[in-house]
């Protein structure tokens, strides 16, 4: 049993954490929509022509359709490359598999300027840089190991006795995977993919290395505009990649439920 003391000291930290998590949203937000000329909080007036600005915008609009772009080109490196690995780690006895699972915590634990760096040396080598797919090939490198993990918790939970059955009914080991381990693990696979599509759009550090004036990313574009002047507009740009997060969340709950989310970590 939980003493009274205990609950209310268990309930101001959460409360504590929420706030904590809400307050830079809510300033981002409402400096949005000011009706000033200047960023402040709380907003002078309520405006939205700080959204009417970046929706006419023509850099802003095409660093975002460059930022869609990139992706989508991260996820559809991934999650083929991402689901059968993370399959494999799972189902099949692997040699080695320790220092394989090892292997994939290195993108968490070399910084990603050291990666960015390496990438662009690599790219620039091979004379690919200033294009816009080699940034989603290398943001699907860096941020592989979330869908990795995340298909491998629901493959651990798939019941291998589907299979076996599937197998002795006649179905070979395609027929196997396509209607049987593929549907299990599904929702690890869109949970995944959310997730590497909403890294992508924000990944800043990477996208500056390998983006020249002509393949800007939105995440680069903001950065260019606050070296010279941080106006309203650019708290609505932030204001939409908040939009997008809680797009993928709401997605994630129709699509996989957060309960099964929240109980594969």
């Amino acid at each position: 049993m939980i003493s009274r003391s205990q609950r209310v000291i268990f309930w101001c930290l959460v409360w504590f954490c929420i706030v904590i998590l809400s307050v830079p949203t809510i300033i981002v937000v409402g400096a949005s929509l000011t009706g000033g000329n200047i960023i402040t909080f709380p907003p002078d007036g309520f405006s939205l022509k700080w959204y009417r600005q970046i929706a006419l915008a023509r850099d802003l609009q095409q660093a975002f359709s460059r930022s869609i772009i990139v992706s989508l080109i991260c996820l559809a490196v991934s999650l083929p490359v991402g689901t059968l690995a993370g399959i494999a780690l799972t189902r099949f006895r692997l040699r080695f598999a320790n220092a394989i699972q090892i292997y994939l915590l290195l993108p968490f634990t070399i910084p990603l300027i050291g990666s960015g760096i390496g990438m662009m040396l690599v790219f620039g080598s091979w004379h690919i840089l200033g294009n816009i797919w080699p940034v989603g090939v290398a943001l699907a490198v860096i941020n592989l190991p979330f869908i990795i993990w995340s298909v491998s918790s629901s493959a651990a939970a798939l019941d291998s006795d589907l299979e076996l059955a599937a197998a002795s009914c006649g179905a070979g080991r395609f027929e196997t995977f396509l209607h049987v381990t593929l549907p299990g693990v599904m929702p690890g696979v869109i949970t995944g993919g959310l997730l590497m599509f909403v890294l992508a759009m924000t990944e800043f550090l990477v996208s500056l290395l390998l983006t020249d004036a002509r393949t800007v990313t939105l995440p680069v574009q903001i950065y260019n505009n606050i070296r010279s002047i941080i106006t309203p507009d650019l708290a609505a740009v932030s204001s939409v990649f908040v939009l997008i997060a809680l797009l993928a969340v709401w997605l994630l709950d129709r699509l996989v439920g957060l309960e099964i989310f929240l109980k594969s970590k």
